[in-house]
């Protein structure tokens, strides 16, 4: 039995949009992942990028259980001594809701050359309009 290895001219690209209302945070992102990955493909290889493009909406209405909300903290250092600053999810989601997304879904990701090439793909937006009707992406099942 030989190993089947997809070509790029078998690369068929599609747009889905997802709408992040009411919906925890790390299953979303993982049904996101899978998209960008393209493991729900018959066709997938671990070696080629042949995932899809994402298009989120409604980012602001993203929900997390527990006490995440006050609890989850983002850690980045600014590259200064002693520069480690610290947001809480709960800032995090008034004043730059993509980035919650953004981040959840950059870390479940394969950490190798094409995960900032799937993350390209990914467009997230705060509200409930996009700038992507002219791809016409298709409304993926619900969780």
């Amino acid at each position: 039995m030989k190993s089947y290895v997809a070509k790029l001219s078998e690369i068929d690209r599609k747009w889905y949009l997802f709408d992040a209302e009411n919906k925890t945070l790390g299953r979303f992102a993982t049904q996101i992942a899978r998209i960008l990955i393209g493991k729900d493909k018959p066709i997938f290889t671990p070696h080629i990028d042949i995932g899809d493009f994402a298009v989120v909406i409604n980012a602001s209405k993203i929900k997390v259980t527990g006490k995440k909300m006050t609890g989850k903290i983002y850690y980045h250092h600014t590259g200064f001594p002693g520069g480690l600053r610290q947001t809480i999810f709960k800032d995090m989601l008034t004043k730059h809701p993509e980035r919650v997304i953004e981040m959840a879904v950059r870390r479940m990701l394969p950490k190798n050359r094409m995960q900032a090439k799937r993350m390209n793909r990914l467009l997230v937006y705060a509200g409930p309009t996009h700038r992507q009707q002219a791809q016409k992406p298709v409304p993926k099942g619900q969780l």
